[in-house]
């Protein structure tokens, strides 16, 4: 029986569920220090049950049609890449590329941010936060992603295996308890990266989209460091008050189809609600990059 890429974080979960309790213990020593990295149980088990539902709805997604998909572009590849050392650094860095375009666009285009409000949903940041994912990211479109790349010639089960890893390198960095890392905060996202990516304070918004490598951030202007002067908030503006998986799955889909179903709309309105930015209403004149889906606006949705 061989190993499937795509279970390869469950495969890491009980690591994880260590790193977690390590983690928890820690914390309950100095539960003053952090308060906003608090574990509370209905929190954490809300992480947990959205992890599993993602998990499970993205092997039923890419056993249906995603592996499909790719097999078929792999057929037509512009090039037979052999696995070597280096075709190895040029997919790490293609992905690792790929997926700051596909997070940076979850926050920019309603329709992928319906998918990951559901990571930015909790008021707290630990370790099970890096659980809280949405099932539905296949329909929002994660996959797309990396469809240049098998174009490219780098097998599917390799393409998979690599974003997989990424995401398992992601967990590590949903702490408050990590400072910052010297020399390697130039290169590596590292958690005190991510905390800002994750703050709905004004000087953080829309920031530190990467994956493995910050360089992203710093070449496309989307680097800020953290300022341990500024005391971080998590969550999201208009906070989700519940802790039910489905509700926090669906709450910005509900809205953002009740938005583009309003009567007496163009086609033009109801599409920008679709695809524009989370934030964007008909009265909007301009958006500026530095507003965020967790900026208060007149939109109905709760977005962070």
């Amino acid at each position: 029986m061989t190993f499937s890429a795509q279970y390869v974080l469950l495969a890491l979960g009980p690591i994880f569920a260590v790193f977690i309790a390590v983690e928890w213990w820690y914390l309950r020593q100095r539960n003053h220090r952090w308060p906003s990295a608090h574990y509370s149980l209905r929190d954490t088990l809300s992480n947990g049950v959205l992890a599993l539902l993602h998990e499970a709805s993205d092997a039923l997604c890419a056993s249906l049609f995603i592996m499909g998909i790719y097999a078929a572009i792999f057929e037509v590849r512009i090039w037979d890449i052999e696995p070597s050392v280096i075709s190895f650094i040029g997919l790490f860095f293609l992905q690792d590329f790929f997926y700051y375009w596909f997070h940076r666009g979850s926050h920019h285009i309603r329709w992928m941010w319906a998918s990951h409000v559901v990571h930015h949903s909790s008021e707290s940041l630990n370790l099970s936060t890096a659980f809280r994912q949405s099932l539905t990211y296949p329909i929002s479109g994660m996959w797309l992603f990396w469809v240049p790349i098998i174009w490219i010639g780098f097998p599917p089960e390799q393409v998979v295996l690599t974003v997989l890893l990424s995401l398992a390198y992601q967990f590590f960095i949903h702490t408050q308890v990590v400072p910052k890392l010297g020399v390697l905060e130039w290169v590596l996202n590292t958690p005190s990266h991510h905390r800002v990516h994750h703050a709905k304070n004004t000087e953080y918004i829309d920031r530190n989209f990467a994956g493995v490598l910050i360089i992203w951030d710093r070449m496309f202007g989307t680097f800020v460091e953290e300022n341990n002067s500024i005391p971080m908030v998590f969550g999201i503006t208009r906070q989700i008050q519940s802790h039910h998986p489905l509700y926090l799955t669906f709450h910005e889909w509900r809205d953002m189809f009740r938005d583009a179903m309003q009567p007496n709309k163009s086609i033009r309105t109801r599409l920008k609600h679709l695809w524009g930015s989370p934030n964007w209403q008909p009265d909007s004149h301009v958006h500026n990059e530095k507003t965020s889906p967790i900026t208060p606006s007149a939109s109905p949705s709760d977005s962070a």
